[in-house]
């Protein structure tokens, strides 16, 4: 079961509970209840698709952002083999709140580099709830170079509601931190892949999403700014948010018609927070996918086709 619930997942879970409730009884009193269970799941699973299929963007933001959403380190577990984890920026220090590192993926060594949020309040302030510090990019820009260095491909997960806005990341240097992981990874030559997970939070998910092919989760988003941050700014009312998303256009079907991304990963029904394992099973088959597609990679056209790819976004007019 759940530890947390939506609002609108509500009907879905407590039809759920009666089910198992009834299996428990049917197991416990030697009941024949088949039919009323066989019932009961043809009605739950009618219900799922009816609710999930009928989503907007200020519901897709909280599923985005559901604390039983699987993190990186969730996915590393599910399909990276000897993964080991490098720390620090030999700058200033570590920051927990990036995990980089190498490990074998179906025995390919890939580059891994994303977000970690925590899920304990103990790990979430060690995490700093997934918002980096300069260090955190700047460690990941290190281990990305390393990786270009041995021709090693790159795959980054990001889910971040954004870089850390603290007076002290501001002193050692995070816009330029960022600033310079958007040019520098812009010209690797190595294969790049982006998955956006969970949020895709401003240049705090931008720093480490200059990819070759950019592919976002079904109910994950990726914006300028958070719908809370811009309703306090467009309307000086952060409760406006469910507005705000509306506005932004930040969900994985408003990204792709806006080419902002690549593709679309579907998510199993429900969402990945409902099955993690199935989730990360479709991952796993985009990442193989990639690597196949890139393994006789040309690197000056890799990244002559990287740079093109951003050079067309937006629609600029002089008049």
């Amino acid at each position: 079961m759940l530890g947390f619930v939506l609002d609108f997942e509500r009907p879905i879970v407590e039809l759920e509970k009666k089910i198992e409730e009834l299996k428990m009884l049917a197991d416990s009193e030697h009941l024949e209840v088949k039919d009323e269970i066989q019932r009961l799941e043809k009605k739950a699973n009618h219900l799922r698709k009816n609710i999930y299929s009928r989503l907007n963007r200020w519901q897709r933001v909280r599923l985005a952002r559901h604390p039983d959403r699987p993190y990186l380190l969730d996915y590393i577990k599910y399909f990276i083999t000897d993964f080991i984890e490098l720390h620090g920026d030999r700058l200033f220090a570590d920051d927990p709140s990036i995990v980089a590192g190498i490990g074998k993926f179906r025995d390919r060594s890939i580059v891994i580099i994303g977000h970690q949020k925590g899920r304990t309040t103990k790990e979430k302030i060690r995490r700093n709830f997934g918002m980096p510090h300069p260090e955190g990019y700047r460690k990941a820009l290190r281990i990305m170079k390393m990786g270009a260095k041995f021709g090693i491909p790159i795959v980054t997960f990001v889910d971040t509601s954004g870089a850390y806005p603290g007076i002290g990341a501001e002193e050692r240097g995070q816009a330029e931190a960022i600033a310079r992981n958007i040019k520098e990874i812009a010209t690797l030559p190595v294969p790049i892949l982006t998955i956006i997970t969970g949020e895709g939070g401003s240049g705090g998910a931008l720093a480490i999403a200059i990819a070759d092919r950019i592919l976002i989760m079904e109910n994950a988003i990726y914006s300028v700014i958070s719908p809370e941050g811009c309703a306090s700014i467009l309307w000086r009312d952060a409760s406006k948010s469910s507005k705000a998303a509306e506005a932004l256009k930040l969900t994985a079907n408003d990204l792709l018609d806006l080419k902002v991304i690549d593709g679309i990963i579907s998510e199993p029904l429900g969402g990945a927070h409902r099955n993690k394992e199935g989730a990360a099973a479709l991952i796993a088959e985009e990442i193989d996918r990639f690597l196949k597609e890139t393994e006789d990679f040309d690197a000056n056209e890799l990244v002559r086709e990287r740079l093109n790819k951003f050079y067309k976004m937006g629609i600029f007019n002089g008049n």
